[in-house]
């Protein structure tokens, strides 16, 4: 009897490691495809503060809450799915949306540095509300804008994320995704709520006389932190872009010699710096993304500006519903304070 005891406790003792271990996977493997998804992260957290400019200090917490909790809907009821039957019926055609999401991101960063270079930038407010529409239905309209333009940056940032766990089998894509759906929600829409709040955090600091020069300092630094917000973001956007279009050109076989010529640099820089040879070695295949990612939208830019909506807008397309212009606004180009 104790015999059968200890080994059904040796069986009990296995079977916790093997769960803990897939815990450990998963949250490996949520990481890495949440890392992968980074450029992406940076650009949504420079958008969604646009949305709240000149609203109601007051209202500002629970209109993230509402933004945050559709975009975790769209992630989870729409796109989530969609990105697992497709990885699993069709996994071929993965690469090729992912391709077009890089394209996406290459033309939107090209058409910002191209519009700062020529001083054409887009200053595109958001929407604003009709005469003598109540602030229900004010609140209303800017909050749906925000989740459709979120739907676009979650649906890129979940196939960036399966594309890096497209190894995994159904189920393990299926918990790996929903983690990172929901880690990233988490962390754009906590950062876009400090964001938004800061200068009121800092505006309270500076009334206390210990902590005035604290308040001061961050109602002041806002504009910088959101300025810089806005160049990390555009440079995310073109070198993540980038990337995915070299890797992506290298894996369908359409056109490999580029990505392997990259590579090559990056392995020989790697090699002849020492110690320090991963990092150079990483900064040498993310500048080529980004040069890649540069050319490559700024090819886009032009097709489109040559089309008859894109002459109209610019270069980016008019009439988005409701939305910015370009279906996202510059917000990643211009934000400002939320106040």
């Amino acid at each position: 009897m104790s015999g059968g005891l200890f080994a059904l406790l040796d069986d009990i003792a296995a079977m916790a490691r093997l769960a803990a271990a897939s815990v450990d996977d998963v949250a490996a493997a949520a990481g890495r495809a949440s890392a992968k998804s980074a450029g992406v992260v940076v650009d949504d957290t420079a958008v969604t503060p646009q949305y709240l400019e000149g609203v109601d200090p007051s209202r500002e917490l629970p209109m993230i809450k509402k933004i945050a909790t559709g975009s975790l809907r769209n992630k989870l009821l729409f796109i989530l799915p969609a990105a697992l039957l497709l990885s699993q019926f069709l996994p071929w055609i993965v690469t090729p949306i992912l391709m077009l999401g890089g394209s996406y991101l290459c033309y939107e960063g090209a058409h910002k540095v191209w519009g700062k270079i020529l001083g054409h930038e887009d200053h595109h407010a958001p929407v604003a509300a009709s005469e003598g529409e109540d602030a229900a239905a004010q609140e209303e309209k800017v909050t749906s804008n925000a989740i459709r333009t979120d739907f676009i940056l979650s649906a890129e940032i979940m196939v960036i994320a399966l594309k890096e766990v497209a190894a995994e089998g159904f189920v393990a894509r299926a918990v790996i995704l929903t983690v990172v759906a929901i880690l990233i929600t988490l962390v754009v829409y906590g950062v876009v709520a400090l964001i938004v709040k800061m200068d009121d955090i800092g505006l309270k600091l500076a009334e206390k006389p210990r902590t005035e020069g604290l308040g001061r300092g961050l109602v002041k630094a806002m504009p910088k932190v959101l300025a810089a917000i806005s160049v990390i973001g555009t440079v995310a956007m073109i070198w993540v872009g980038g990337h995915i279009i070299l890797v992506g050109l290298e894996e369908t076989h359409w056109l490999p010699q580029p990505y392997e010529w990259v590579h090559h640099v990056e392995e020989q820089v790697a090699a002849a710096t020492g110690a320090v040879g991963g990092a150079l070695g990483w900064l040498t295949n993310t500048f080529f993304s980004f040069v890649a990612g540069l050319l490559w939208g700024s090819v886009i830019v032009g097709v489109v500006s040559l089309l008859p909506f894109g002459k109209k807008g610019g270069g980016h397309g008019e009439g988005h519903g409701d939305g910015p212009a370009d279906g996202r606004g510059d917000a990643a180009a211009a934000p400002t304070a939320a106040h």
